[in-house]
């Protein structure tokens, strides 16, 4: 039900009153006689009325799930198994399918064979690079006495402990490599394990055990694993025409249907508003935010949503009856000293009988009732206020 504000109210009732009255039709059929008769034919005439609109109109809508995803595999395997299925309730990390690739579990051996191999060699490099520092340590602290030592067997010392710890260096570089490499290895066998991103539900599950599966551009690749998305968490997208997305602000609540629940009314907050209109369909996808910890609403369901209207300035209506249209152009009959003209108008909300109109007319114009390009413009008529009580 509509909310109109007040004062001017009374005018639009007159103007929703006429659009029933059976005398228009009298009125129109006799234009076409108008050449025939010595007097103007009779044209029974509406108040254009200004109004400030609050309303709701039937939008339909579509119920996404908040999050969905299809599980692809990073790394080229064959599927060992797969532990759920369609319809099953998953948990963030929960492993849902495992492949196997023996080619990398040979890669990992090597790998980690030579990390061991780098990690003994620097042992055994570290040991020897200690023993030569400690000898030359001690040949220094033996040279202080003159003629123990000489000088050119210390200069050797020194020169063999500096080239213990050059190796030292080296091989920590070597074993740094080779751990790098053994991550690696180990980070594309955990590829191998397929886990839940986030809790939700399994939609689809798409191949079996023994499928080759791979990354993009290799053996089995664009073929997904299983398809997880929310089940308890939606998005409502709405596509609210131009003209209806002003004055309504992100966390208004609004209430939609379902076809499941014949009769039930649901409600959600207004989260997102792309702030955007769609160039082919002149609408502006909106976002409600539904929560269903019962997990009783469907993705993919078409809702009808209650949209709200509210205008923060007055704009103009008239009996829908007045709005005529033809090939070329939608307008309305104005009576401007008992003449017609045609006024092109473009159409917005209906609210009851009347319909609101944006286009080159004021409050408090004459308009005709009934709307036809049978009148056409130019043409000289009487014009028959509506009485008070039609």
């Amino acid at each position: 039900m509509a909310h109109l504000s007040t004062g001017l109210v009374p005018l639009l009732v007159v103007s929703v009153a006429l659009t029933g009255c059976g005398r228009s039709e009298v009125a129109v059929a006799q234009i076409p006689n108008a050449t025939a008769s010595s007097q103007p034919p009779t044209l029974e005439v509406a108040t254009v009325t200004a109004v400030i609109l609050e309303t709701t109109v039937n939008l339909p809508a579509e119920l996404l799930p908040f999050e969905s995803v299809d599980l692809y595999a990073k790394q080229t395997g064959f599927v060992k198994s797969i532990r759920v299925d369609r319809g099953s309730t998953v948990r963030r990390g929960e492993l849902l399918a495992e492949l196997e690739a023996p080619e990398l579990v040979a890669q990992r051996a090597q790998t980690s064979a030579v990390y061991q191999s780098a990690q003994s060699q620097l042992a055994s490099a570290q040991a020897k690079s200690a023993a030569d520092r400690g000898t030359f340590e001690r040949m220094a602290e033996a040279a202080k006495t003159p003629g123990v030592v000489a000088g050119n067997d210390l200069e050797v010392a020194k020169r063999v402990a500096e080239s213990a710890e050059a190796s030292v260096a080296a091989l920590q570089k070597t074993v740094e490599a080779a751990q790098e490499g053994l991550r690696a290895t180990i980070q594309l066998e955990s590829y191998l394990k397929i886990t839940a991103p986030f809790d939700g539900q399994v939609t689809a599950r798409y191949l079996h055990p023994g499928a080759l599966v791979g990354p993009y551009g290799g053996p089995g690749a664009m073929t997904p694993i299983v398809r997880v998305q929310t089940s308890d968490h939606h998005r409502l997208v709405v596509p609210v025409p131009e003209n209806d997305i002003a004055g309504i602000p992100e966390g208004t609540i609004v209430h939609f249907t379902v076809p499941a629940f014949p009769g039930r009314r649901f409600q959600a907050p207004i989260a997102r508003i792309a702030r955007e209109v769609d160039n082919k369909t002149r609408t502006m996808p909106v976002e409600l935010d539904v929560k269903d910890p019962r997990r009783e609403l469907a993705p993919g369901s078409f809702c009808d949503v209650e949209w709200p209207i509210r205008r923060t300035y007055p704009t103009l209506f008239v009996p829908q009856s007045s709005v005529a249209s033809n090939l070329q152009r939608t307008f309305v009959i104005r009576i401007r000293g008992n003449r017609t003209e045609w006024v092109d108008v473009k159409t917005g909300t209906r609210v009851g009988n009347t319909v609101e109109i944006f286009g080159g007319v004021e409050a408090g114009d004459k308009v005709a009732v009934r709307g036809t390009d049978q009148i056409r413009p130019g043409t000289e008529v009487r014009v028959k206020d509506p009485r008070p009580d039609s």
